[in-house]
């Protein structure tokens, strides 16, 4: 074999042995990303998961939202959407500030209900009888809510 072949081959063989090494190496534990949900093991069932600060004074359409809230969504997402462990996660939380759930996730998951995909408590289901109309303020309460704890 001629000495360029023996490079070439050398090379190869270097190649896949750090490949089989690359493949064999343990994967890298998951440190989460900013937005994990908190461990809620240590927070009773039904209990509120956040602790939410309430602004002083809401705008005109956050008191609406605010309303409609306490009416169709509080039962499962908690007084002032602070959630309640093993029900339903708190809306004044990082995972939900609007560069990440828009308006329009609000009207969405309302409309059509949503698929568990960042907490472990099940799917949503519709919210029956809102209009988009009234989901835009709940968004604004929540919106407020999340400002007044640090959320943007």
């Amino acid at each position: 074999m001629s000495k360029s072949g023996l490079f070439v081959g050398g090379v190869l063989l270097a190649g896949v042995a750090v490949a089989v090494w690359q493949f064999m190496q343990p994967a890298p534990v998951s440190q989460g990303h900013s937005m994990a949900p908190p461990d809620t093991s240590r927070i009773a069932e039904g209990a509120p998961i956040a602790e939410v600060r309430v602004p002083a004074e809401l705008s005109a359409e956050a008191e609406i939202g605010k309303r409609v809230f306490e009416a169709k969504c509080a039962a499962c997402h908690g007084e002032n959407a602070a959630g309640q462990n093993g029900v339903a996660p708190p809306l004044v939380h990082k995972i939900y500030e609007p560069s990440h759930h828009s308006d329009m996730a609000f009207i969405l998951a309302a409309k059509n209900g949503v698929r568990a995909h960042h907490w472990k408590f099940g799917n949503m289901p519709p919210v029956e009888g809102l209009t988009q109309g009234d989901v835009k303020y709940i968004a604004r309460y929540v919106r407020e809510l999340q400002r007044e704890n640090g959320i943007n």
